[in-house]
């Protein structure tokens, strides 16, 4: 029986010996254990207690960067800190503010003259009925006048460029304090560049109508502190305009100077609440069209000039509907 048994262990031995040769040394050893858990003459009566071992060489192709990668991750879980490597799905918003004197920089203060200057001289270019009477004395007359009317366009365009410069700088003011005391998310959209905006929003393939809604609604966010600006240095001039003539030295009684301070500062609140209105109108036909044009042309260049023609439409159409108003109630 021993001898038979003897047989029966090397028939097995040799049936395994491509097994044994391809294993690691670590899989030997395991067999090694196996077969030594079961005495050898009681095998040929109660069969083989081997264990069932199945071999994987997926684990050949594990580097050394990946067993570091995973040994990080454990440290940074036990020290319940966020792995470092894992990306996150949050998205990045890159805020990137103009510099704050952008008003005064060659070409910008360079457009704000000419568009100031055309503004108020190309009146003067409009052609005026000649006159009757060829007189000496009127044609230094009318040379006179036509010297005062160029010094007058030329202090308005000295104004309408100051103010203009005010706005620009004014809107880099509130863009940094956006920065500072709101969400990133929403400096972001005040912020963000929106004819590039327009463009992305036109590859998406979206329908007509909820393209111009997108639109529409990023140009009210990124033109809401332009408008804001304006409104403050609008309100700015009105309330310096006040104060400068209640300051004034006046001969009047004490009673007319109490009546004239109220009267001041109800006109105060007049010119306040019809700025509001203004602005409020610009900004909203500036969103709309924005919106509008976007579909009709290319869409930066449509945002862009939608945006222009309702920043000038809105406070027009406001006061002609507020004069037809007053008109009809009177």
């Amino acid at each position: 029986m021993a001898g038979i048994a003897i047989v029966l262990d090397l028939l097995k031995k040799s049936h395994n010996k491509h097994a044994f040769h391809s294993s690691s040394s670590l899989s030997s050893a395991a067999a090694v254990s196996a077969f030594a858990t079961a005495p050898f003459a009681s095998r040929f009566l109660f069969g083989s207690f081997e264990p069932r071992v199945a071999y994987c060489d997926a684990a050949a192709a594990i580097d050394d960067d990946y067993l570091a990668a995973i040994r990080k991750m454990s440290a940074d879980t036990l020290q319940l800190q966020t792995p470092t490597y894992i990306p996150t799905s949050s998205k990045v918003y890159n805020i990137q503010p103009k510099p704050l004197f952008s008003a005064f920089e060659f070409r910008a203060l360079a457009m704000t003259t000419v568009r100031s200057l055309l503004m108020f001289y190309l009146p003067l270019l409009e052609p005026k009925p000649a006159s009757e009477d060829d007189d000496d004395f009127l044609n230094n007359a009318a040379e006179e006048l036509r010297g005062a009317d160029l010094i007058v366009p030329l202090k308005k365009s000295v104004k309408q460029i100051a103010r203009e410069t005010t706005v620009v700088t004014t809107r880099r003011v509130l863009e940094r304090l956006a920065i500072s005391y709101v969400s990133q998310r929403m400096a972001w959209k005040l912020l963000k560049d929106v004819p590039q905006s327009t463009l992305r929003k036109a590859g998406r393939g979206w329908p007509t109508h909820v393209y111009i809604y997108k639109v529409s609604q990023t140009t009210l966010r990124g033109h809401f502190l332009g408008i804001a600006a304006s409104w403050t240095v609008q309100v700015g001039i009105e309330i310096y305009r006040c104060v400068n003539r209640y300051v004034k030295p006046k001969l009047e009684e004490e009673d007319e100077e109490q009546v004239e301070i109220a009267e001041q500062a109800k006109d105060l609140g007049n010119k306040v609440v019809g700025i509001t209105v203004r602005c409020g109108a610009s900004l909203v036909f500036a969103a709309i069209g924005a919106g509008i044009c976007s579909c009709l042309m290319r869409p930066s260049t449509g945002q862009w000039i939608g945006c222009a023609l309702g920043d000038l439409a809105g406070p027009m159409v406001v006061s002609i509907c507020l004069q037809k108003t007053l008109q009809a109630d009177g």
